[in-house]
């Protein structure tokens, strides 16, 4: 039997498991850490964001914006919460980001979404003690591609320094043909407009991309063909295989500040502190 690639409950046995798992994770953050949620950044419903701060207090702290998965159609910023353990380790200001779902919406109105979520952090998270020049961005599966609309424009400064992007999806044409279309339905012109690898990117910003080692052959694909085409338009890029992880493990360990995801997604918050101070 055929099994769908991009369909990631046939290549993880424990999916719910781990699914169940984020939520029980994400609640004990939301009761441990300091935060403030539910903020707008819009005045649609679904545009609301959450703030996760360190233990100390925070003047002038690094910002971290996380975008969350789901092929643009499942989950919330809630899911992930637990993202913010590990960014509030480094001594920085966790931004964990909803937007509205498909099919309800097209895929232009998340991206204008999580856009206008970065201008509201750029303009605002001053007010909450965070220093948005020092500002990075991560992103698993829909949500690095989403993460890829924030720093594609190689003619004007993004405002971001560094950028981890997690089992991305790079190159839609390939969804058309999969689970999702039924559900979705990709149009030709989302597919020319909102393919990362058609796009050119900020020179400035520093670039980790991820892919776990238990993950299907087309994340592998796509993963080295966007580190090929950054690298090309002058951006640094780093490429990890995470070792023995899977496209529902890699995110989770995000949020586990000693892991080999959390350790990378650390040292890409302190590393661009650095390079800007």
């Amino acid at each position: 039997m055929h099994l769908d690639p991009f369909r990631t409950r046939d290549h993880v046995p424990d999916f719910d498991d781990q699914m169940r798992d984020y939520i029980v994770r994400s609640d004990a953050s939301r009761s441990s850490l300091r935060m403030i949620g539910d903020i707008a950044y819009g005045t649609d419903s679904s545009e609301k964001l959450d703030l996760f701060f360190p233990n100390e207090d925070t003047f002038k702290s690094p910002v971290h914006m996380f975008i969350h998965g789901g092929y643009w159609r499942m989950f919330s910023k809630e899911d992930f919460s637990f993202i913010a353990e590990t960014v509030t380790k480094t001594g920085a200001i966790a931004v964990i980001i909803n937007y509205a779902l498909m099919p309800a919406v097209r895929m232009a109105a998340i991206v204008d979404q999580v856009q206008r979520a970065k201008l509201w952090v750029q303009q605002n998270i001053a007010t909450y003690g965070g220093d948005p020049q020092h500002l990075t961005i991560s992103g698993h599966s829909a949500g690095a591609h989403l993460c890829a609309f924030l720093f594609n424009d190689a003619m004007a400064s993004s405002g971001i320094c560094g950028a981890l992007l997690l089992s991305g999806l790079y190159d839609l044409k390939p969804l058309q043909s999969s689970f999702l279309q039924p559900e979705i339905a990709i149009t030709a012109e989302e597919v020319r407009d909102f393919t990362p690898l058609t796009h050119r990117y900020d020179p400035r910003v520093s670039v980790s991309i991820l892919v776990g080692e238990r993950e299907t052959e087309p994340f592998h694909r796509q993963a080295s063909n966007f580190a090929s085409l950054l690298s090309g338009q002058g951006l640094s890029v780093a490429c990890h295989k995470l070792h023995d992880a899977n496209h529902m493990s890699g995110v989770r360990d995000l949020g586990v500040a000693d892991s080999e995801a959390g350790i990378l997604l650390g040292k890409l918050i302190r590393s661009c502190s650095k390079r800007i101070a």
